[in-house]
């Protein structure tokens, strides 16, 4: 991988997002999406199939967010655990986290039946194993809440089909897996036949609400009866999402391995920082499969150097799975963990009329996605969904464990913006800085983004996200600019990447190094 290249998924590397014309002038819709990854698609699709006229924007490619950067694990055995969940929501929202995730799971199948969406998708069982620090009253008394909240969850004695002793493990039946991007591409086939439009390379800057709704960005704008935010960090809104979710940046690595040396099907282990594996079939090679395996979580941006992830994360592939010795691919993507484990989906929190929002995915993107068109679906056809109160976006439950979470996650983002002063940078000139990387500079009381380009030539940008003011961080392995407070991503020059920030960091003098 060259360094100014960011890393390529196992998906995309066979099949590219799709791009369409960007939207130029005014157009109207009874429904306007902002953003095509699996969330916005989803959303476009149910209400395209309920007979509603349908806008999609999206700023780059059709999936070119997050949601290609998955690794498409479709699961109702929730990493945050049932009996944590229990403490928060108590067992009837255990109960309805269960029922939600199970129903995308189906639903995600059933539309994939009747678009014929070959994606791939395949139903198969997952398994919690235990590492070293954990034992075995650890999977009983999750094996025990999962099964009040309707799972069929079933200890075993160890995995079958895996190439290493598990011991214990957590057997959860009838999960999926999935080609998020021939699926996307798939939806995008059956909006349009509906007669929806998709406009990528269209970039939102402003959504207001109303009795007619109105998304809008330079030279285009859409008038719709309702507007549905689907940008994983929500653009529309400078506070109320951010200050209860934090962005997180997870690691995956794959390998190419003979077919059948790895039973199909979900896995994870019981880390903190959780390993999670699969394996799906390579394109054109039927001898072979890709390992998928991914870990190694971390605050984002909160990482000096982003490639020592990769390290510890293919030393445990290799120690757990002996055909993996070399690999093909390493990506990484950003997960938005909410302090209480749920997404927010629903009726926009700052009350903005006819406005909706998904975010907040919680390591689970393909399913609370799918959840996310589901729900909203039903509360813009006013059909009563009683997932509506689990997953309200303005929702406040207290619990030790959800305070203790919102308290941390929000003195970090405070402790963040005290870099703002003049404690000096990462180097002292762009003469230390690498072609092809980037670093802060102190230059009297700001802070400078410094990127020195594979030619030499110097870009120099404020450092301060032009979302809420915190000092972005150089991210090596994706070449990119990372704002450790609410999840925002800038390119190189300074470009938006990812949400809630919408204007580009701003340039200062272009110099030659």
């Amino acid at each position: 991988m060259q360094s100014n290249e960011r890393s390529v998924s196992v998906w995309e590397s066979t099949h590219p997002q799709r791009q369409t014309t960007p939207l130029t002038g005014d157009a109207e819709a009874d429904v306007c999406v902002i953003g095509a990854g699996i969330a916005g698609m989803t959303t476009a699709y149910l209400l395209a199939a309920a007979g509603k006229r349908v806008i999609v924007l999206e700023k780059d490619a059709i999936g070119a967010g997050e949601t290609g950067q998955t690794t498409a694990h479709l699961s109702s055995a929730l990493d945050d655990y049932f009996h944590v969940l229990e403490k928060v929501h108590g067992e009837d929202g255990a109960r309805l986290a269960f029922a939600s995730h199970q129903a995308a799971i189906e639903q995600i199948g059933a539309i994939a039946a009747a678009e014929g969406i070959d994606c791939d998708y395949e139903r198969v069982d997952g398994y919690y194993f235990l590492d070293p620090d954990k034992t075995r009253d650890f999977l009983e008394k999750e094996r025990d809440a999962a099964r009040r909240a309707g799972a069929d969850a079933e200890m075993v004695e160890r995995i079958p089909g895996v190439p290493f002793d598990s011991g214990p493990a957590l057997r959860f039946p009838r999960l999926g897996q999935f080609h998020i991007l021939k699926y996307l591409n798939g939806l995008a086939d059956a909006i349009e036949r509906r007669g929806g439009r998709i406009h990528t390379g269209t970039h939102v800057m402003e959504v207001e609400g109303g009795e007619r709704t109105r998304v809008s960005g330079e030279g285009f704008s859409v008038t719709a009866g309702a507007a549905v935010v689907c940008t994983n960090p929500p653009i529309h809104d400078r506070f109320r999402p951010h200050t209860k979710q934090a962005p997180y940046r997870s690691y995956v690595v794959a390998s190419r391995i003979p077919a059948g040396s790895v039973a199909r099907g979900l896995y994870w282990d019981t880390r903190e920082a959780y390993h999670y594996i699969r394996v799906q079939p390579v394109e054109g090679d039927p001898s072979h499969e890709w390992l998928i395996v991914g870990g190694e979580d971390h605050k984002q941006a909160h990482e000096d150097d982003e490639r020592q992830s990769y390290a510890p994360l293919e030393a445990w592939t290799r120690e757990h799975f002996p055909a993996a010795q070399t690999f093909d691919f390493r990506w990484s993507g950003m997960v938005m963990e909410p302090a209480d484990y749920m997404a927010f989906i629903g009726r926009d929190p700052g009350k903005r009329e006819n406005v909706y929002v998904g975010t907040g995915d919680s390591g689970h993107g393909m399913t609370h996605g799918t959840i996310t068109g589901m729900l909203i679906r039903d509360l813009i056809l006013g059909t009563p969904n009683e997932w509506e109160s689990l997953y309200d976006p303005s929702r406040i439950r207290i619990s030790t464990d959800s305070v203790m979470e919102f308290v941390e996650e929000n003195l970090d983002v405070a402790s963040e913006m005290l870099r703002l002063a003049p404690t000096g940078g990462d180097v002292d000139g762009p003469v230390q800085i690498p072609a092809g990387s980037g670093a802060i500079l102190q230059r009297g009381l700001s802070k400078v983004a410094c990127y020195r380009d594979p030619s030499g030539a110097v870009h120099e940008m404020s450092a301060l996200c032009t979302h809420l003011g915190c000092v972005v961080r150089w991210n090596t392995e994706e070449t990119s600019w990372d704002c450790p407070c609410h999840g925002s991503r800038f390119g190189p020059t300074g470009e938006v990447l990812t949400g809630p920030a919408i204007g580009p960091l701003k340039k200062l003098d272009e110099v030659k190094s």
